[in-house]
């Protein structure tokens, strides 16, 4: 299969362009961040209604796109802003704080990058970020159910008219909403399986995308089943994935980083709602002896004790995202074995003040803010489902393995 693939090129391959007009673009890291806040602050009034009608957010997927904010980690050799891992990571954060959900959808879409980056020939980066650039939102068919292995049973395979795929995937994140859904396929190569990320056109025929995700948290990221019926691809669209982990790159590292980010903006989404609440709505205990909640010593002290998590979770994130840019601009093993590690001890922490957060945000507000109408259930509810990606607990093992017995840790794209 491989000659086929290098063999070919990239005529026919586009599908239909749309209407839609060329995003902003994005200077640089510090424009990055500014467009993010200006989003978030857009984003968050709705945010508690959009979770509660499950109003799919298709408005403000438009409206993300058209910032530039999904191109910003093409390189800057092929016109877009090449940020740093800390700002990607900082914007995810900045917008998962106004909306959990909108803070995790893109994640698929930057992996599908970095794996691009990291395993597509010149032309395939050459096209694909052109695709990015001009709007095109990539999802992801990545993940099976319905097996106790992680055997992936997605067939790419060659037929009379071309190479097709066929399978079903589940937790597909922003497929929904996307122009290209990545998926891992595999391929039978000399008597072995192989992996593959295809990029597949949202409208092929043969694509079913299902909106059946029934989380009680994360409710509208979209993430359902995808059905693959013998779907056409080219073989322009074929990126080498499983080679891209037999030797030491940062994808694992930099999808890691996203998801330490989105954890990170659910905590601070729940602490700024939490000090709001209190401050305008919650009544102090009565052997407080105080006139207002935000008087009350206990409540101030649990404050200050959350607030020192953040701030650690916070700056756990930043230290890993100077990791993963030394080890992308030099990737080795012990380089990348680090980024890995730093990513893991963030994720340790967000894992945990996400969840702290989302619950304290009750104990501290009182019995008022469990009115369902208010939604604030929901911050606990999105920091619940999403920190079930991959356990925390593996973070832990992989932390302590590295520091007590000099062991790197595995490399996949789970860690």
């Amino acid at each position: 299969m491989a000659t086929d693939i290098h063999d070919s090129t990239f005529e026919r391959t586009t599908p239909a362009e749309s209407t839609r007009a060329r995003p902003a673009r994005i200077a640089d890291d510090a424009h990055a961040l500014l467009a993010a806040r200006q989003l978030a602050a857009a984003f968050a009034p709705e945010a508690a209604a959009r979770d509660r009608d499950r109003r799919l957010p298709w408005a403000e997927l438009d409206a993300f796109a058209a910032s530039g904010l999904w191109a910003i980690t093409v390189p800057r050799e092929y016109g877009g802003a090449g940020v740093s891992s800390n700002t990607l990571a900082q914007v995810t954060a900045i917008i998962a704080a106004a909306d959990g959900s909108l803070g995790q959808i893109p994640q698929n879409h930057f992996y599908a990058l970095e794996v691009l980056r990291v395993g597509g020939r010149p032309e395939q980066q050459r096209f694909f970020y052109d695709r990015v650039l001009a709007g095109d939102r990539f999802g992801n068919a990545l993940a099976e159910t319905g097996h106790k292995d992680f055997k992936r049973r997605t067939r790419l395979t060659r037929g009379a008219a071309g190479w097709q795929v066929e399978g079903r995937k589940f937790y597909c994140t922003g497929a929904l909403f996307a122009h290209w859904i990545p998926t891992l396929a595999v391929s039978e190569e000399d008597g072995r399986d192989v992996t593959y990320l295809v990029f597949i056109p949202r409208n092929a025929p043969g694509v079913e995308v299902i909106d059946d995700w029934d989380g009680f948290g994360q409710r509208i990221t979209g993430s359902g089943s995808v059905q693959f019926d013998q779907v056409r691809v080219e073989p322009e669209w074929i990126v080498p994935f499983q080679t891209s982990f037999e030797r030491p790159t940062t994808i694992g590292p930099v999808a890691q980083i996203m998801h330490a980010a989105i954890d990170l903006g659910q905590a601070r989404g729940a602490f700024q709602a939490a000090l709001q609440f209190v401050r305008e709505h919650s009544r102090p205990w009565i052997d407080a002896r105080v006139e207002h909640a935000s008087q009350d010593p206990l409540t101030i002290t649990a404050f200050g004790d959350l607030a020192v998590r953040l701030s650690a979770a916070e700056a756990l994130l930043r230290r890993a995202g100077r990791f993963v840019d030394a080890a992308q601009a030099k990737p080795a093993e012990r380089s990348v074995a680090e980024a890995s590690i730093a990513v893991a001890e963030a994720r340790a922490l967000t894992t945990t003040v996400s969840l702290e957060a989302g619950s304290r945000l009750f104990e501290l507000a009182g019995t008022a803010a469990t009115l369902d109408g208010l939604g604030l259930d929901r911050f606990w509810r999105n920091a619940r489902t999403h920190t079930l990606h991959d356990p925390v607990r593996w973070k832990y093992h992989a932390v302590g393995n590295f520091y007590l017995n000099d062991k790197h840790p595995p490399r996949h794209g789970a860690l």
